[in-house]
């Protein structure tokens, strides 16, 4: 086996760092190959927890390389900000490399996104500058490179052919009785980010060789998808999606590694289900705050960890779910969080979409398509028993592992690993 992919399949926080980091003791490189720092990971590490946006999980191993893939979209100062804190905690950070073809977020990307976030055409962004990187890097002019930073004189050339223009854009986006509306200076971005590059350049890597050297030297290789597969810039629910490829479809234009050496799959799901931002969401619990929903948020802290948002939540949806599954190329799934739905006498599974009276299940192609679907629910009795104590599937209640094997029987794939908790020992390996 030369690589796998641990990707979520709903709409991101399924808690793949978790995956994540109970696969990279078995692997020699970690990498992540789409997304920004929009995207969040909470790994528990010892006693200590890190929330990490944009260095990959596999930080934290020392005996296996860090990789940020090219399809990844790299603001320094994230990157150096979670560099010091994993230094200011005892984790000194020598395994990691950066592409050099990763484009580079630079603050008037964050300006542009502020500015088209104002309004009824807001679509719930992190605000981090993500989508207008990824535009500046499909429209060719605009987008400047991680290894481009490393050339003075080449980077201030760039920036005073791109800043003039993005001073211009940032106005024209304002509102118009705005009165301070934010322009740059090319010399002095130029200056800040030449700063940033000479603390990051010992990182910098063509990366595309680095994998396919270790490839050849039938080196094992882990690549962490960033949000979830229903963000994805094609096949999620769009408009409301992420800028990048989030599928395993990603991987080879985010790292340059061919799919042929994709060998296992495992898709990453919540036992309920969950979404940041605007966009629709059928099985949404929005039922007040003595309802299931806000239970579920406040017990599974479903609370965003990039900006602190609380998440939408919701009945697990089977064919969405389905639906991913069939495009990530699953093997398998690993269902998390299944102790945060202990106490509730009864559990809802959405099993199709009603839609003008008419059942369906399949996953419509459209968002404004999906805002028109109905859940059609089966219900499952629930549990009392705290899960976050077993350790083996026996010592499940019987409730659960129903649960957990009708999920399994709606997707069609194997449930490999249960988790009842934050912590490794909290996973429960489903023989």
């Amino acid at each position: 086996m030369s690589a796998t992919c641990v990707v979520g399949l709903q709409w991101g926080d399924e808690a793949k760092g978790k995956i994540v980091d109970l696969l990279a003791e078995d692997h020699d490189f970690v990498v992540r190959y789409n997304g920004g720092n929009n995207a969040g990971h909470t790994v528990v590490h010892g006693d200590k927890v890190f929330k990490l946006s944009l260095l990959p999980t596999g930080v934290l191993k020392t005996h296996l390389t860090s990789v940020i893939g090219n399809g990844v979209v790299v603001y320094p100062p994230q990157l150096l900000k979670e560099l010091a804190a994993l230094e200011a905690a005892g984790v000194h950070v020598s395994n990691l490399a950066v592409s050099d073809h990763a484009h580079v977020i630079f603050p008037y990307h964050i300006a542009e996104e502020t500015s088209t976030e104002q309004g009824n055409g807001s679509i719930g962004t992190t605000g981090r500058g993500i989508g207008p990187c990824y535009q500046d890097k499909v429209g060719r002019t605009g987008g400047i490179r991680v290894g481009e930073l490393l050339h003075p004189k080449h980077l201030r050339e760039r920036l005073h052919q791109i800043v003039p223009r993005k001073n211009r854009v940032i106005k024209a986006l304002a509102p118009v009785d705005a009165t301070d509306v934010k322009q740059f200076d090319a010399d002095a971005v130029c200056d800040e980010y030449l700063g940033y590059a000479e603390k990051i350049k010992k990182f910098v890597k063509d990366t595309a060789y680095l994998l396919h050297d270790g490839l050849a030297a039938k080196k094992k290789i882990l690549f962490e998808a960033a949000q979830g597969s229903l963000l994805d810039i094609d096949h999620g629910t769009y408009p409301y999606v992420t800028s990048s490829h989030s599928l395993p479809s990603g991987i080879w234009s985010g790292t340059g590694v061919p799919a042929k050496h994709l060998d296992r799959i495992i898709g990453v799901v919540k036992a309920y289900t969950t979404r940041v931002g605007r966009g629709p969401f059928p099985t949404e619990l929005a039922d007040g705050p003595e309802g299931i929903g806000e239970r579920i948020r406040k017990i599974g802290r479903e609370y965003g960890t990039v900006t602190g948002r609380p998440r939408r939540v919701g009945w697990f949806d089977s064919v969405a779910t389905r639906y991913t599954a069939m495009l990530s190329g699953a093997n398998e799934i690993t269902v998390m969080l299944l102790d945060v739905l202990s106490g509730l006498s009864e559990l809802k599974l959405c099993v199709a979409y009603d839609v003008d009276g008419e059942r369906r299940t399949t996953f419509p192609s459209d968002s404004f398509q999906l805002e028109r679907c109905q859940p059609v629910y089966e219900t499952m009795e629930g549990w009392a028993q705290d899960l976050t104590s077993c350790r083996t599937v026996d010592d499940l209640p019987i409730q659960a592992r129903r649960y957990v094997a009708r999920i399994s029987e709606l997707l069609g794939l194997p449930v490999s690993i249960v988790s009842v908790g934050p912590d490794r020992a909290q996973s429960i390996p489903m023989r």
